[in-house]
């Protein structure tokens, strides 16, 4: 009976962490213009399910992936490079619910998959997601000042940049570079909480260290790649009316736009949404071979 009394006052406790601590963090990020008011609702609920459910590394790779993604979308955003990259995507660097979901929901399920039946797979699984949407953004924000003209990831032919598929080195090495962020925040947090004595998940030190860093680089970079797979063969794609360019926005120039390629049904958040699964599913096989 103390045993189960002890566990509904440290849900209760972690619960009341959560809600405190997501919901400040969520009104900054609001006033700091990097969410819309539905993206901070969204982040307050993801962010106390995370507290509640997992241990710190849960959270903290969260939080690693909103804060840098956040820091590279506002990096350099005035130069025209980006602005005209911007004007084709779907929607601006202030996430609302539907990104903020798309990014982090697959997580929160694992969280609370490890809540309910404790593996060490659904960790491996989190850190593919997590590594794949972070190096996702990384490159399409830190892509879109390269230099050099985009390719089509499908024929290898210049496209404009900003076009949905098209990739560059710059991108593709920021891509990487963002997964492996992720991999390596995942190593050091899970390092900290054992040496805490928090959790006792069988991985520590080096051996954390190299399973979460080479599963966040190879699901992530998978996963990237993927989403610009499929953002070039089947996301939906829409001619302004006005202007004449492609976009992935439904209405530009303050028209409607005409739906000329891909799935209507399939935005850019669901390629998110989709591509990133795939990345869990490589992180989950990569865990099971440490």
């Amino acid at each position: 009976m103390k045993i189960l009394v002890g566990l509904i006052d440290d849900w209760l406790i972690r619960l009341l962490v959560g809600i405190i601590g997501s919901g400040l963090a969520a009104f900054f990020a609001y006033r700091a213009r990097s969410l819309s008011a539905s993206g901070a609702w969204s982040a307050m609920v993801m962010g106390t399910g995370f507290i509640t459910l997992g241990e710190p590394i849960w959270f903290g790779v969260l939080i690693a992936f909103f804060i840098s993604s956040s820091f590279w979308s506002k990096w350099k955003k005035r130069s025209k490079a980006k602005e005209d990259a911007e004007a084709k995507y779907a929607k601006g660097s202030r996430r609302d619910a539907g990104q903020v979901w798309a990014n982090g929901g697959v997580g929160l399920l694992l969280c609370a998959a490890h809540a309910i039946w404790p593996n060490e797979g659904w960790m491996f699984a989190y850190i593919g997601v997590m590594a794949s949407v972070n190096a996702d953004t990384w490159a399409t924000e830190i892509g879109a000042l390269s230099r050099t003209a985009p390719r089509a990831i499908t024929s290898g032919k210049r496209v404009v940049p900003g076009t949905s598929g098209g990739v560059t080195p710059l991108g593709s090495a920021a891509a990487l570079g963002g997964a492996v962020f992720i991999g390596a925040v995942a190593a050091l947090l899970q390092v900290l909480t054992q040496q805490a004595g928090g959790v006792a998940a069988g991985y520590g030190g080096e051996a954390a260290a190299t399973a979460f860093i080479v599963a966040a680089a190879a699901a992530g970079l998978v996963g990237a790649f993927a989403d610009s797979l499929l953002g070039a063969t089947a996301q939906a794609m829409f001619r302004c009316q006005v202007c004449g360019s492609e976009t992935e926005r439904v209405a530009h120039c303050g028209t409607a736009t005409r739906h000329i390629r891909g799935f209507a049904a399939l935005n850019n958040d669901r390629v998110n949404l989709l591509s990133s699964l795939f990345a869990g599913l490589l992180g989950f096989a990569i865990g099971a071979l440490f």
